[in-house]
């Protein structure tokens, strides 16, 4: 069986997925993870307002990691990101929120993560569409 480096978590977002493609490309990772994408990327499988959406994400992880032999989660997340405003809610949304919310979800997912696969490396990324 082929040994896959990691699965990565990426937002559903059509302006991100060049940059998310050419990420991997330039990390040498074409064809070599598994894939999540859902909204919000790590907001959408912790912050409260998805709450539905977790244990899906973890299930996922789970079987990545028993199918595909995986060593390592990237998280990547990006600027202008309107799963962010859903989830913040507010009106005097700005770019100091949003990054607090980026760096949140990354705590909470690293958090996680230790407890249920603490051999799983995490990296974590936030792009600029």
């Amino acid at each position: 069986m082929r040994k896959y480096k990691a699965m990565v978590l990426s937002c559903i977002d059509p302006r991100f997925q060049s940059k998310v493609y050419k990420y991997l490309k330039n990390k040498k990772l074409s064809g070599k993870y598994s894939s999540f994408t859902i909204a919000g990327a790590g907001i959408g499988v912790t912050h409260k307002k998805f709450k539905k959406w977790h244990q899906t994400f973890w299930d996922n992880l789970n079987a990545s990691i028993k199918l595909h032999k995986i060593s390592k989660l990237i998280v990547i997340n990006h600027k202008d990101c309107s799963a962010a405003k859903i989830a913040y809610g507010g009106n005097k949304f700005d770019s100091s929120i949003e990054n607090k919310m980026h760096k949140l979800s990354f705590k909470n997912i690293k958090i996680k993560l230790k407890k249920k696969h603490p051999k799983v490396k995490v990296n974590f990324k936030i792009l600029t569409i």
